[in-house]
């Protein structure tokens, strides 16, 4: 599993995993997927990893959202990760940790 940086041309991929995450009714409170335009403006671009297989398949992602756009809340944001209902169980969730410590900027 390598990570990369999250792109819009991995979009469909990561919309599909997303998708798969509402249909749980545990991920989040959304009942659809967004276009990438309006997912795009609520995820920080710095932040946005999707795991892939040794043949580019996304396997999850992660992404940072700021909690709220009130400057007492500057720096805080809520961490993301879905991980394709294929891959559960195999490793994949190791995204949390590599992802966070990438995400935060140490290596």
């Amino acid at each position: 599993m390598k990570l990369h940086p999250l792109t819009a041309a991995h979009w469909p991929e990561v919309r599909a995993i997303y998708e798969q995450g509402i249909a749980t009714g545990h991920a989040t409170f959304e009942t659809q997927a967004p276009a990438w335009e309006t997912w795009d403006r609520a995820h920080l671009l710095h932040s946005r990893l999707v795991a892939a297989d040794d043949a580019g398949l996304v396997l999850g992602w992660a992404a940072l959202s700021p909690v709220s756009s009130r400057c007492v809340y500057g720096g805080v944001a809520e961490f993301s990760i879905y991980v394709a209902a294929a891959a559960r169980g195999q490793g994949v969730e190791s995204i949390k940790k590599c992802g966070a410590v990438r995400l935060s900027g140490h290596r």
